[in-house]
């Protein structure tokens, strides 16, 4: 796991001596106020839900722009050869990206946090500010961002090319997102399936501050399959 750790320290000041690294979380953020100032100058209402709403969205496009160079990158460079004649193992290599890919989505979100603490702030007097469902959504929001980081890692991990990482996981991720949205066009049983693999309608679940185990297990399960996907096209990768 120490392995893991300097390589998640490694990438994640690799991430923010990149020009890109500000541009994906200036994006992010200017999306994110958007969607939070925009009902409180249009309706004079401060609510988080919009916010909550929307962000799995933008979601959906920032964490492949954030995963797609991890792998990638390191091929092209030829760096990737010099890791794995390291002395660590496949998966230490993954965790490590893993970690650096959550950990820059994580500052995204801190500074979002002002968001909850003016509507907090706006609450009226007596009427104190519930903030279960707060905590419920940030948790969501990185369970969520954990399963697309997964499959971003993976969509990196298929190609040379950045771009292309960033489609593939751009896919990946639209692809579980919006696949509920079809379920009501299929039979009832089929639709449920689907229903329960899009991880829209496990995070609603989450943002109303229902921690249901199924919902956990979902999408850690989700985030184990996308980092066994990666090991397992680095280890060929290695061979």
């Amino acid at each position: 796991m120490e392995s893991a750790l300097a390589i998640a320290k490694r990438e994640f000041r690799t991430f923010f001596g990149s020009p890109i690294a500000y541009i994906v979380l200036g994006g992010f953020l200017l999306l994110a106020g958007w969607l939070y100032f925009s009902p409180l100058f249009l309706i004079g209402q401060a609510s988080l839900r919009n916010f909550f709403g929307l962000v799995p969205v933008l979601f959906v496009v920032l964490v492949p722009a954030v995963t797609m160079r991890a792998m990638a990158e390191e091929r092209k460079s030829g760096t990737l050869e010099l890791l794995l004649t390291m002395p660590m193992d496949d998966w230490q290599i993954v965790v490590g990206k893993f970690l650096a890919s959550l950990g820059m989505v994580s500052v995204g979100l801190l500074w979002t946090l002002p968001y909850s603490l003016s509507v907090a702030s706006m609450t009226g007097p007596g009427a104190p500010f519930d903030w279960g469902p707060v905590f419920a959504g940030y948790l969501g929001l990185l369970l969520l961002a954990s399963a697309f980081i997964g499959l971003g890692l993976w969509g990196s991990a298929l190609s040379k090319n950045q771009i292309v990482g960033f489609i593939v996981g751009l896919v990946l991720c639209f692809a579980f997102y919006f696949v509920d949205k079809f379920a009501a066009l299929l039979p009832e049983t089929l639709g449920q399936v689907l229903e329960f693999l899009s991880v829209d309608y496990h995070f609603e679940n989450i943002a109303r501050g229902v921690l249901d185990t199924r919902d956990l297990v979902f999408y850690l399960s989700l985030t184990a399959v996308g980092l066994v996907l990666t090991t397992r096209t680095l280890s060929s990768a290695r061979q």
